[in-house]
């Protein structure tokens, strides 16, 4: 089987998953599966960690195949409760991990670099930072309390999830401009081999939070909407 010739199933093993598409490792902490599964279907792991087997296939899917769009019964069978557990431990694992990751690098690179240069890329990224900080303490403080209370029919005057579609601002545009710092306009006698290290995880970290948007604009907010219509607006 290729990576190209179907979409990955939660009767398939899920080590031949992560054998496919490698970047899948990095979802597995979000779900709370670790490595060591053996020959274990992803049914049986998700199971065996109480999280949803639909949930898990179709965050892959989204995540290894480009022209995958899930579809309005998968969406629809979605737990919005395990949803949101997904989303919140995404945003830990990005700003703990993958960010800090990052600015730990640009500290050590731009050590070596002169005042101004280091001033203006500690302070870009520092606002960056912000930025998506500003962005996940809304989701979690204004927007999940929002659909957990909707959920449970508890539908709270003055907001609606469609004001949280018309401001969904995507969180990793400014990461092209930091991209654009290293490849065109970085100091030629930095480290070549730090910059390179940096572009990397940039460029997958850029990619990550496009997949992080499309779940929540494609699959969240269908499924609110959905609640809000049987609630009532």
């Amino acid at each position: 089987m290729t990576k190209n010739s179907s979409f990955f199933t939660s009767g398939m093993k899920l080590a031949d998953l992560i054998h496919l598409d490698y970047k899948l490792l990095l979802l597995l902490p979000r779900f709370g599966l670790n490595l060591g599964f053996g020959d274990q279907t992803a049914e049986e792991c998700c199971a065996r960690v109480g999280v949803s087997s639909q949930l898990f296939i179709m965050i892959c899917n989204i995540y290894a195949f480009e022209n995958y769009s899930p579809r309005k019964e998968e969406i629809d069978q979605t737990e919005i409760d395990q949803l949101l557990a997904y989303l919140r431990h995404s945003h830990s694992y990005y700003l703990d991990d993958r960010i800090q990751r990052i600015q730990d690098q640009l500290k050590i690179m731009s050590a070596n670099s002169d005042l101004a240069h280091q001033k203006i890329l500690n302070r870009f990224f520092e606002e960056y930072k912000n930025e998506v900080i500003n962005h996940f303490e809304y989701e979690e403080k204004t927007v999940f309390p929002y659909i957990q209370s909707i959920e449970v029919g508890k539908k709270a005057t003055g907001y609606e999830i469609e004001i949280f579609e018309q401001n969904h601002s995507n969180i990793d545009d400014k990461l092209s401009d930091l991209k654009n710092i290293f490849i065109k306009y970085w100091p030629a006698d930095s480290s070549q081999k730090e910059r390179t290290a940096i572009l990397f995880n940039i460029f997958s970290l850029e990619e990550d939070l496009r997949k992080h948007t499309f779940i929540e604009d494609k699959v969240l907010i269908p499924l609110v909407q959905k609640l809000e219509q049987n609630y009532g607006k």
